[in-house]
Formats: C-alpha cells, sequence, structure tokens
C-alpha cells in the first residue's frame, strides 16, 4: 500500500544529525539525540493521536495507541533507534531517484556511485524508487526508515478506525549503534507481551538470532629507548600489538566469515612506541564458542607475558549483548505471527540470524522477547547507503498487520 506522508517523514529524520559518541558518559551520548526526540518525534507523536507519550530519562521516547478491539488482547510494541552510526551524518542531502533503470547511480559530486558491479543487490530494485545519499555522508535509514515506518503505520491506524488493532506502544531510543542504548530500557514502563526492532535490512527479513557480543580493549606496555642502542633493550608497543593480532586466527575476520561464523575485528590501533592500545569486537552465536574466543584473547596475553618478567600485554573484556534466540526459542508466537503476516501479504520471509544485534538482543533477555523486522536499508553506515521506499511500505503494511493478527 503506499503511504503519502511516509517518504517526506523520512526526509525530515534522516536530515536531523543524531550521530552517537561511543566517547561521551551521557545518557543519551549526544545532545543532537535529546533534541531529535524532544522537538521532532514526541510532538509528532501526540500530533498522530499517541496517548500517554513522555519521554524517560533513559532517552527513549514512548507512547501508546489503544486498542480499539476488546478481543485482540495482546499488547504488541515496536522499536527503533535514533541514532547513526560512526560516519558523517552532517549536511545529510538524501538523493530521490524514481523508477530506477539498473544503471549505476552518481551520488552527487562526491565521485562516488552505486554500481550494480559493486552491489549486485540493486539488481532487485529495478522499477523502484531508491533514497541515496549524495556521497557526502550516510543516509540514516539505519534506522530512521524503522522510525517513519512506525509511526505511518500508526498515522494510518488512527485514520482508520475500521482497521481492528491490539493494543501498542512504540519506543524510539538512542545510542544503539554504540551499543548502549537499551541498557537503560525500562521494562516495567514499557509493558507489553513482546516487541519487534523495526531495524533490519532488505525485504523480508526476520530475525530472532544475534551475535553474542564483547568488547576488547587491550593494552601493550612498550619501553622505548633510543633506537640506535635498542638492541635487547626496546620494547615496541606497536610490535607487541602485531604479534598479538597476528596470534589470533587469520580466517577468523568479518572479511572472511559469513553465516553463522565468528570473527575478532580489530577496530583501532593507536599509541607510540612506548605504549599502544587496541580495541576489538568478537562475536560469535554459540555460547561455548563465544567464550571459547573470549578465553582465546586471554591466553594469548598469557603466552606473550610468559616472555617478560612483568605483564606487559593487558586484556580488559567486557560482554555487550547475547543470542537473543535463547529466550524467544521458548515461545515463538512472535515469530509465528511475523512470518504468517508477511506470507499473506505475498511477502517471502527471510528468517537467518543477524551478523550483528539490535536493542531486541538486551530488551529480550530483560524480560521482553522482541525479535527484528525488516525496515529496508541496505549497505548501512556508510556513503552507499540506500533505501527502497517501496520497502518501507512493506514495512508499514506488516506492522499493521501484526497488530491485528487474532
Amino acid at each position: 500500500m503506499k503511504y503519502p506522508t511516509l517518504l517526506d517523514r523520512f526526509l525530515v529524520y534522516v536530515k536531523e544529525n543524531t550521530r552517537s559518541d561511543e566517547q561521551s558518559t551521557t545518557t543519551p551520548s549526544t545532545q543532537n539525540q535529546v533534541e531529535f526526540a524532544q522537538n521532532i518525534l514526541l510532538p509528532e507523536m501526540k500530533r498522530i493521536g499517541l496517548q500517554d507519550v513522555h519521554y524517560l530519562p533513559n532517552g527513549f521516547a514512548i507512547g501508546t495507541l489503544p486498542a480499539n478491539d476488546p478481543s485482540l488482547t495482546r499488547k504488541i510494541g515496536f522499536i527503533s533507534h535514533m541514532d547513526t552510526a560512526d560516519f558523517n551524518a552532517d549536511g545529510v542531502s538524501p538523493q530521490i531517484i524514481e523508477h530506477y533503470d539498473g544503471q549505476p547511480i552518481q551520488l552527487g559530486t562526491s565521485g562516488f556511485s552505486l554500481d550494480p558491479k559493486d552491489f549486485p543487490q540493486l539488481n532487485n530494485y529495478h522499477g523502484q524508487t531508491l533514497i541515496t545519499t549524495d556521497g557526502t555522508t550516510l543516509l540514516g535509514a539505519d534506522d530512521k526508515s524503522g522510525i517513519a515506518e512506525i509511526m505511518t503505520a500508526i498515522e494510518y491506524l488512527v485514520q482508520h478506525p475500521e482497521i481492528k488493532h491490539c493494543e501498542i506502544r512504540v519506543g524510539f531510543g538512542p545510542d544503539e549503534e554504540i551499543g548502549i542504548g537499551a541498557d537503560k530500557f525500562d521494562v516495567e514502563d514499557f509493558d507489553v507481551d513482546f516487541a519487534y526492532t523495526v531495524d533490519g535490512g532488505p525485504l523480508g527479513e526476520l530475525q530472532y538470532e544475534t551475535f553474542s557480543a564483547a568488547g576488547a580493549k587491550i593494552d601493550f606496555l612498550g619501553r622505548n629507548v633510543h633506537p640506535g642502542s635498542a638492541k635487547d633493550q626496546m620494547i615496541n608497543a606497536f610490535q607487541l600489538a602485531i604479534d598479538f593480532h597476528n596470534a589470533l586466527p587469520e580466517a577468523d575476520r568479518p572479511e572472511k566469515t559469513e553465516g553463522y561464523q565468528g570473527f575478532f575485528h580489530l577496530m583501532d590501533l593507536s599509541g607510540s612506541v612506548d605504549q599502544a592500545q587496541s580495541s576489538y569486537i568478537v562475536r560469535d552465536f554459540e555460547e561455548e564458542d563465544f567464550q571459547a574466543r573470549k578465553q582465546l584473547l586471554l591466553d594469548v596475553a598469557d603466552q606473550m607475558n610468559a616472555a617478560f618478567d612483568t605483564p606487559r600485554i593487558i586484556v580488559h573484556l567486557h560482554d555487550q549483548y547475547y543470542n537473543m534466540k535463547k529466550v524467544i526459542e521458548k515461545d515463538m508466537t512472535p515469530i509465528e505471527i511475523a512470518k504468517k503476516v508477511m506470507e499473506d501479504l505475498d511477502i517471502q520471509p527471510i528468517i537467518e540470524p543477524i551478523r550483528g544485534g539490535t536493542d531486541g538482543s538486551k530488551i529480550s533477555f530483560m524480560g521482553i522477547p522482541t525479535p527484528n523486522l525488516f525496515a529496508g536499508g541496505e549497505n548501512m553506515h556508510g556513503r552507499f547507503e540506500f533505501v527502497s521506499l517501496q520497502t518501507m511500505e512493506k514495512a508499514v503494511d506488516v506492522i499493521i498487520g501484526i497488530v491485528g493478527a487474532k
């Protein structure tokens, strides 16, 4: 179905810089997210007919649409995040490509292009309306497409009371991209039987398996002396970091893995000869394999430290989120409902693991089973990001179908 306000709503959202900041100590991590919630989302939530609209100290904007059919007793939530990833988000200037013809799309005057030779998934969108970047910023479809879809679904339901639905709660939160957005999620306030994050990719994605995830920061303590007299005296912290990285399995990197294969991902390396630090993200699906990956980091450090009279490699590990399959597989109702709705809409459900995580990973373990629905974005987190308007429209259709399911 076509929704006249969907595209304009999305364009308003993506032009607001809501990038999160991993170095911040505040919640939300950036004031831009607070302003986006309070100045744009909250007034719009009230305008389209949501009730009990409020903004919580955890950074979530919450609203409720009461049921209009007493026989539909479920309470269902829909959640999307406001922040965008670690890429330029200033001055987002979307391009609208109508009736995409399958040819390369020039991204403004940036010199970059979306070319089917590089991105073959473009071939899935012939004849559709695509929204792209101008090549200088990300787009922000992750996850402002999800916010726009939820808002549009609520607006449509309010305008069409003949469509029967259960009680609906919506939540728009901060800091998902830096892995802390759901840490303070208020399950008691949200108060639903189950929820969905609308934060997936292409048409049909329906996901209830995620990586389990950890972050690792590793300190390398060197000893700097003049290189001309360094023999048997210098300990180069950068060389320690290189040796540490080379001790990890070479094939266990994001660029060499797929499906259920986990990885170690070197995210940053900085410092000097005297002292350096690297950061990794660690990902795997199975609990045993996840624990083994974390242990390997500790074991490599121990093996390297054995060559010194004092520890020079210090590993700091912290868990980020866990595979929500462990929670959701106990009651597959939210998956079964979404799957049937998609099939009724002639959408082929794609039930595959997420090689990443969503706020639903944490929220599921807090007590609200929260699988993930497609929102449409492709090539997320960079200048090659794009989304199909038709896929966004179908996401709205799915939301409306879910809340009316018997």
